[in-house]
């Protein structure tokens, strides 16, 4: 079970994700700190909750797009926690998808470095 360090962590990861994305996406708008922590933890708890029952209601037509289709519900999870926050919009589909897509990379490679315990673990690989 995750340590209450790593999910501060990891919603502090996600925050710069979301910080990037309203950089770098200009139809990602995303206003004041408060904003960014509750979308922050709300993508958290869509993601835990509601993206696998749409992941499994879904399954088919993931399989038919061979895994594409995996982009459009990230898109419509982003969407979705957008769609809760007044001070957070998306202007469309292909500004969700780069949104999302940022958010997931630099969670992804906050996750090479921080452990379950919200520490930065460095693997030691050792040649004896």
């Amino acid at each position: 079970m995750e340590s209450m360090a790593g999910i501060v962590v990891r919603t502090l990861v996600v925050m710069l994700g979301l910080l990037l994305a309203s950089t770098l996406v200009s139809g990602v708008r995303i206003e004041g700190v408060g904003t960014f922590i509750l979308a922050a933890l709300l993508l958290g708890l869509v993601n835990a909750f509601v993206r696998p029952i749409a992941f499994l209601l879904t399954l088919p037509l993931t399989i038919i797009t061979l895994g594409l289709f995996l982009l459009v519900l990230n898109a419509a999870m982003f969407g979705l926690v957008a769609a809760m926050l007044d001070n957070f919009a998306v202007a469309g589909l292909g500004s969700a998808i780069l949104g999302a897509l940022i958010v997931s990379i630099t969670s992804m490679l906050a996750s090479w470095y921080i452990g379950p315990k919200g520490r930065v673990e460095i693997l030691v690989i050792r040649r004896d």
